[in-house]
């Protein structure tokens, strides 16, 4: 059986003293450069020394909300497929496509409604990863993920939401996952005063 998920544990080795948040995040390297990315995970309150365990899993979840509110159920979904929201008898529901995505390295998410915009939403260990918003007839979103994260420091940034540009171009260390089955993320680095330097993130006790 192929592995289906990469233990990670962040620990805290820095001199902080802001009681920093931590923001891990993946861009969607299938839409433009100014694509916009979410807050996938924002680690709050992790002292000096302590750590805070967590899983990535490889595969994600899709579901898609209509222009009435409504959303519909997460579906496990594989590189490769393509979704569509369509309208039958019980009203606008999310299905798997026969056609598969164009790339076997993408997930796509369609709207065959005739008429309404969607939304395509991607999951991963049932958080949010990557929306494409304002999909109208006929048109897609198109998901792809390198296997890494994006990791840094941030204020005022909460879990799930769409981060602003300026947040994403701070935070530039990106930690390849390929290949691994378990690692330590550590932070270090902060402070105050002439002493202080940059945080920085690194991968410890890498098991592959």
């Amino acid at each position: 059986m192929s592995q289906e998920i990469i233990k990670l544990n962040f620990i805290n080795r820095s001199s902080d003293i802001n009681n920093s948040e931590v923001v891990i995040f993946q861009k969607n390297i299938a839409e433009t450069f100014d694509e916009l990315a979410v807050a996938w995970r924002v680690i709050q309150n992790c002292g000096r020394n302590d750590n805070h365990p967590f899983n990535y899993s490889l595969q994600f979840q899709v579901c898609a909300s209509d222009s009435y509110g409504n959303y519909s159920p997460e579906l496990n979904a594989y590189e490769g497929q393509s979704f569509e929201m369509v309208k039958n008898t019980s009203g606008d529901v999310l299905q798997l496509s026969s056609t598969p995505a164009v790339s076997p390295q993408e997930v796509e998410i369609k709207n065959n409604l005739s008429t309404g915009a969607i939304s395509g939403n991607i999951y991963r260990d049932g958080k949010l990863l990557a929306t494409k918003t304002n999909l109208v007839p006929s048109q897609k979103g198109v998901f792809r993920f390198k296997p890494s994260i994006f990791i840094g420091v941030a204020s005022q940034v909460e879990e799930g939401e769409v981060m602003n540009s300026a947040i994403i171009q701070q935070i530039n260390t990106e930690i390849n996952l390929f290949g691994i089955q378990n690692a330590d993320i550590v932070m270090t680095g902060g402070g105050s005063g002439p002493g202080a330097t940059a945080f920085s993130f690194h991968l410890e006790n890498i098991n592959k």
